[in-house]
């Protein structure tokens, strides 16, 4: 039984207290103190954020995802927390949220569990043919762990840029109603519009990987493409708060990379949402001339969408 907290010397400021008193349960989940089982698994990386690796049975190996935790984890034992899911892109790994963006000041204060699960170098959090199950990790064996070990609610949203804007719609398309909100900022939408399987054979390709390990053949093998496809499976969103953003990549100047990448899924981006709107699924979208597929531009995205998702997750916007 924990012991009770002795009462304040005179002179010493209740906040004084109350931030020791965080500190001390912050320091039990970041390993300070022994013999607890978050402890083992995890490293402090920051005043709010650790890294825990997730032994995996969908992986075959253990794997990270980082954490940013509620300010007032430490001194509110009892309460449960919604989790923001955030997922990271192509070639990137599961830090770059909180290298690029300051995802950690942006929620202080704000009472939500902010996951960071990786998904390979790749950045394509799916079901390979051959190889590793990243869905199963990220909506399943990840929030398991949260709940048992960190106080998550069954609350999640989920958002990514990239391949891990894929990955949002993806995952709340195949699991309807596991999210209350899923984003995407410059996502791949439509896996098998034009041009789009070769651009997803070269980001496996870039990683000296076999193309055909993702889904196989996207001709032979098309009935995995349109089932890992989130415009194929978009009835499967209905009910889902979504935010789809991309730009044209047109005139977007300096390095042209970026601007040619986000051209290049405009296409299949504008037939994502046009599908939605068939099916009578709403959407917040921002379509926009210009943009690049780069972090310059889906940190303002971000900023933009945290309405739907902080009215999806029920914490203030």
């Amino acid at each position: 039984m924990p012991h009770l907290p002795q009462k304040p010397a005179a002179g010493t400021s209740r906040r004084a207290v109350a931030k020791a008193a965080a500190a001390a349960g912050l320091a039990v989940l970041f390993g300070t103190v022994a013999g607890t089982a978050p402890a083992r698994a995890a490293t402090r990386v920051g005043p709010r954020t650790l890294d825990v690796s997730v032994p995996s049975a969908a992986l075959g190996r253990s794997a990270p995802v980082r954490l940013i935790l509620p300010s007032d984890f430490g001194t509110r034992p009892e309460k449960r927390y919604p989790v923001l899911y955030l997922l990271h892109g192509a070639h990137d790994d599961y830090t770059s949220w909180t290298r690029e963006t300051d995802i950690e000041a942006f929620t202080a204060g704000r009472d939500l569990i902010v996951a960071m699960p990786d998904a390979g170098p790749t950045g394509i959090p799916s079901v390979w043919r051959d190889g590793p199950d990243y869905e199963t990790f990220q909506v399943k064996e990840v929030p398991a762990l949260l709940a048992r070990d960190y106080r998550a609610s069954g609350v999640r949203a989920v958002a990514g840029v990239s391949t891990g804007g894929y990955g949002a719609m993806a995952h709340a398309a195949r699991h309807p109603g596991v999210f209350t909100a899923a984003a995407s900022y410059s996502g791949i939408l439509d896996t098998t519009a034009p041009g789009v399987p070769a651009l997803m054979d070269a980001i496996v390709a870039r990683e000296n990987l076999p193309a055909a390990s993702l889904w196989g053949n996207p001709l032979l093998n098309l009935l995995t493409w349109r089932d890992f496809n989130p415009r194929a499976r978009a009835t499967g969103l209905r009910g889902t708060a979504l935010y789809v953003s991309q730009g044209s990549g047109v005139g977007n100047g300096g390095d042209p990379l970026p601007g040619i990448l986000e051209s290049a899924l405009w296409p299949s981006a504008q037939g994502f949402a046009r599908t939605l709107a068939l099916m009578g699924i709403r959407a917040t979208t921002h379509f926009h001339g210009g943009g690049g597929h780069d972090w310059a531009h889906w940190k303002p995205e971000f900023t933009a969408s945290w309405p739907v998702l902080a009215r999806a997750l029920g914490v203030p916007e």
